[in-house]
């Protein structure tokens, strides 16, 4: 998939949150690059916060993928194409309230074995094959799904589940012609509903990620609880689906001993829309911050929160009523990220985090998983505007 660290091998992952003023403005990345402190060989992933509405139509991601693989290419000696296989794009459109447009780019290379260290933070890619639309939201994708995360995890040389903080997945969702394509083939899609396959797709790949983990095991009718099992979810899946796609897009990161990344890792699980108590928590038990006390600390250290967020399906948050759901102007998910960016804003003073949409067995119902990442020590600051 790219020249990276071989499977197994001791390896250097370093983080970059870069500012921009919209989903093809590259100027920071190419600042980067200029100054040296990026080699465009390295780039393994880019995670984006793109601002488009994050829902079927949302071009925004389409288009900055596309601009990554064209700024790419010439880089790599390759065509677009065989850079966006190479290089993970995940774009997650829906930037809504305080969140700020941004990419978050991952590099990678191989590194002498590091001792001494403890565990550090690491990644690893993988891709499925394409789906057909009659694949989606049902055990073909969950599978495959499964599947490509064990490779990425080898890929990062984490060879126990509990190393795993956090699992991307870009999937795809199901268009009006690619529903008339399956029906033309005499095959059903498991919804017509294009909108609402982005809750299937997701939802699939979300068991998929905890069928890999070991959060769920593959017994019984799997295809049966998309989107009706609420016990079945994963602490550690994110899942974004979009158009621009027909296959899975997979990011592992985690820790690993042998590791000389100057980052660590650690994950928790928001109950609910307004759980801010769990991210204290986490940035006080993982990582010694207290984020009252420590603020500049913080500021300094950390380098991105990746969280989850979901109207809560059953209407109410702790047992107060939302009307989230029963707004037909703006998209339930578009509510939630701004609810939860706007928490999690509140929490570290920072407001360029990658906050997605629609948590679909990611984590509980109303709930989802956050990542933190963080530099091991104050360090200059890596954040870029542009």
């Amino acid at each position: 998939m790219s020249t990276l660290a071989p499977i197994g091998a001791a390896q250097c992952v370093d983080v970059f949150t870069v500012a921009c003023q919209g989903p093809g403005d590259l100027s920071g990345v190419q600042a980067l690059i200029d100054e040296g402190r990026v080699k465009p060989a390295d780039i393994v992933a880019v995670m984006g916060k793109t601002e488009g509405n994050g829902c079927v139509n949302d071009y925004t991601r389409e288009y900055a993928s596309t601009v990554w693989a064209n700024f790419l290419a010439p880089h790599l000696g390759c065509t677009p194409a065989e850079a966006e296989a190479r290089v993970a794009l995940v774009m997650s459109g829906g930037t809504e309230g305080v969140l700020s447009p941004h990419f978050t780019v991952f590099t990678r290379r191989a590194a002498a074995l590091a001792t001494g260290l403890g565990k550090r933070l690491v990644l690893g890619v993988a891709q499925t094959p394409d789906f057909a639309p009659e694949a989606i939201g049902r055990r073909a994708q969950i599978a495959a799904t499964a599947d490509a995360v064990r490779a990425a995890m080898d890929d990062a040389g984490i060879r126990d589940a509990t190393d795993v903080h956090f699992v991307q997945v870009k999937c795809p969702l199901l268009t009006t012609a690619r529903v008339n394509e399956a029906l033309a083939r005499d095959q059903v899609p498991v919804t017509r509903d294009t909108y609402e396959s982005m809750g299937y797709s997701r939802g699939a790949s979300a068991l998929g990620i905890a069928l890999a983990l070991g959060e769920l095991t593959d017994e019984g009718d799997l295809d049966a609880r998309v989107l009706t099992d609420g016990t079945a979810w994963s602490a550690r899946a994110s899942a974004s689906s979009g158009i621009e796609l027909l296959n899975n897009v997979i990011i592992v990161l985690g820790e690993a001993e042998g590791a000389s990344s100057p980052y660590l890792i650690g994950h928790t699980v928001m109950q609910d829309a307004v759980d801010a108590a769990s991210v204290r928590t986490l940035l006080r038990e993982r990582f010694g911050l207290d984020p009252d006390r420590d603020a500049p600390v913080l500021a300094e250290r950390l380098v991105n929160l990746l969280a989850k967020a979901e109207a809560d399906p059953r209407g109410t948050v702790r047992e107060a009523r939302h009307t989230m759901l029963n707004d037909s102007d703006i998209n339930a998910t578009r509510h939630a990220r701004a609810a939860v960016g706007a928490v999690l804003a509140s929490v570290t003073g920072r407001t360029a985090l990658y906050v997605s949409g629609g948590a679909e067995h990611q984590g509980p119902p109303g709930g989802g998983p956050v990542a933190a990442i963080l530099r091991v020590a104050s360090s200059s600051s890596r954040e870029v505007s542009s």
